[in-house]
This record gives C-alpha cells, structure tokens and sequence, in this order.
C-alpha cells in the first residue's frame, strides 16, 4: 500500500493510528475528518509534510468523499475507517448525530470504495455484542451474537452489518476490526481514564458510575494500532477480528490504580449516579486475530501503562485544558 485515508484521523484512535502508520511502515497518510468536538488538529501536530495530508470534511459528504476516494489507487492504497461517535452518555442525550456519522456516514464511505475497488478496514467495537454477567467465565469472540444496548453501540453494529454486506453482494475488499476500550495519549476528557486522570490534575476527586464494579477488557492503544496494521498487511478479506489484550479490570480497580500512580488514596473517590443501561462486564478473546497474523500486544502491564498515560496528559495540558471545562458541565447538568 502506498497511501491510507484515514476517517477521524484527527479522534482519539485515530491520530495515535496515523502517527503510527508514519512512524512505522512507508505509506503516506491522508486524514479526513470533520473536526467535531472530538476531533483536535493538536493531535496532528508535527507531521511530516511530505507524507501527510489532511483534509477538513463529513463522511457522509458522498461529493467529497467520491473525490478523495477517486484518488485511491486499487493495487496499493486502502481506506482505514476510525471516524465515529463514540461516546456511549452522548448517544443517550442525542441519538441522531450517531446514526447521521456511524450509519449513513459508513455507508457512503463503502459504497465509494465498492466503486473504484479500494481495500477498505472498518474499525468497530466490542460493545456491539453488549455485555457479559460479572461472574461469566467467557470472553466475546467473531461468532458471538450482537446484543447492542445504546445508541452507540447499536448504530456500530448497523454499520459492521452494512460492512458484512457489502463484501458478500458486492465483493468488497473489507475487514473489520472490534476493540476493547482503549486508554492511552490524545484521548478526549469526557472518557473514563483521562477524566479521573485531570480530575486530580485539577484537584478534584474522581467520579465513578454506580458502585464501580462494572469491568472493561483495556488496551493501550499503541497495540490496538499495531493491530489494525497487522490486520491491512496479513487478514484475510471478509473476516472479522477482535482485538484485546487480556486487560480486565473494574472501574473501582482504575480508578484506585490511577490515585495510586498520582500518589493519592485508593479510595479518594466519589461516587455519581451510574448510567442507564450501563453494561456490566466486557471480555476479549483475540485468539484468532493472534493465530492469524502473529499479532502481539506489546503493553503487558496496565500500572505501567496507566503511568505513561498520567505522565502524558501531565505534560500536555495545552492540548487538553480547553475541553476541560466545558466536558465537566455538561457532566454537572445529567449529574454525572
């Protein structure tokens, strides 16, 4: 492949992605991405400019995407699509956003890339399969029935439908991709881990849903990136792959770990309501994806991940300062 065009390269997953892609391998990047609130060109800084282009757009732009994808070469380049909202207490106050981006928003982006033969990978998540009862000894995997419970999940999940399809009617050279919840630089402050951690940078107590005994399968996302590499260069065409890491922990546990590696009390801590239909315990087996393409996560330890984590939004608190406040309002107005 010689060049990505990266969807919401400018999020989260995806920023650290095209940052890896440069880092790693000779393909040039192409970013598209809306720039939402979820979105920051800070994320993109330092590139270099040779190799990296970026391109200010919607998804579900079917003009624009055409353009971009028209430009795509079938025999080398492929379409890595991040863009998504993605934020589970959003999808609860407004729903619409996530079908408009994650429904039509895929399904322009696939039937552009049917068009011209471009090999496209869509990036999805566990949430789609909903949830596992705390004391359940199994893990999610490919065969695994989807059971989405928000709005988010439910709308990722109508768009790994929408991929699924595409490559059985139409011969889409596709791959998806579901992850367990990532942690890790650039991530915005409205998410679990970088809340508590500039909570306590601001000298506020962190906040945990309910009792805090709700479990999720973290990932750096360094080794969910290295993954979807893995997956472009040696997966199969019309498979599905999950990715984790073999991370369980409970809220209580990172929130006790992050006031550990910052030097604080476990327990110094508030509790808020919790959220409606909060799911109770995710779990990744990523057998398959490790038998197939030799993948391996490379942060094995959480504590030591959690604390490179902590140092980063300690020394960058430029880049994520300006989302502080506003995130925590809105926070205070459903009493979370």
């Amino acid at each position: 492949m010689s060049t990505l065009l990266v969807t919401g390269g400018a999020g989260f997953i995806g920023s650290n992605f095209v940052r890896q892609a440069l880092e790693r391998t000779d393909h040039d990047v192409l970013v598209l991405d809306k720039l939402t609130y979820a979105g920051n060109l800070a994320s993109l800084e330092d590139l270099p400019s040779d190799r990296f282009r970026f391109e200010r757009g919607d998804i579900a732009d079917a003009d624009l995407v055409a353009r971009l994808v028209g430009g795509l070469d079938p025999a080398t380049d492929a379409i890595v699509h991040f863009a998504a909202e993605s934020h589970n207490d959003n999808s609860l106050e407004g729903p619409r956003p996530f079908i408009d981006t994650n429904v039509v928003g895929t399904f322009t982006l696939i039937e552009a890339a049917r068009r011209r033969d471009i090999r496209f990978h869509h990036i999805s998540t566990d949430e789609v399969y909903g949830d596992l009862e705390l004391d359940d000894p199994g893990r999610f995997t490919e065969l695994t029935a989807y059971r989405p419970s928000s709005p988010y999940s439910s709308t990722k999940a109508a768009s790994d439908l929408l991929v699924a399809a595409w490559v059985r009617s139409f011969g889409l050279r596709a791959t998806i991709s579901g992850c367990s919840n990532n942690y890790g630089p650039f991530q915005h402050v409205e998410k679990f881990i970088p809340r508590q951690i500039t909570n306590i940078l601001r000298g506020r107590r962190p906040k945990l849903y309910g009792t805090g005994r709700n479990v999720r399968d973290w990932i750096h996302v360094d080794d969910h990136n290295s993954a979807v590499l893995a997956i472009l260069e040696r997966g199969r065409i019309g498979e599905t792959y999950l990715i984790g890491a073999d991370g369980e922990r409970d809220n209580l546990d990172v929130v006790g770990t992050i006031l550990e590696v910052m030097g604080r009390d476990r327990d110094a801590y508030d509790l808020v309501g919790d959220r409606p239909g909060h799911d109770l315990r995710y779990a990744i087996d990523a057998s398959k994806l490790r038998a197939e393409t030799g993948w391996a996560p490379g942060t094995t330890d959480f504590r030591e991940g959690l604390a490179r984590t902590v140092e980063w939004y300690r020394a960058n608190e430029a880049w994520w300062a300006p989302q502080k406040d506003a995130t925590e309002a809105r926070y205070a107005e459903i009493g979370r």
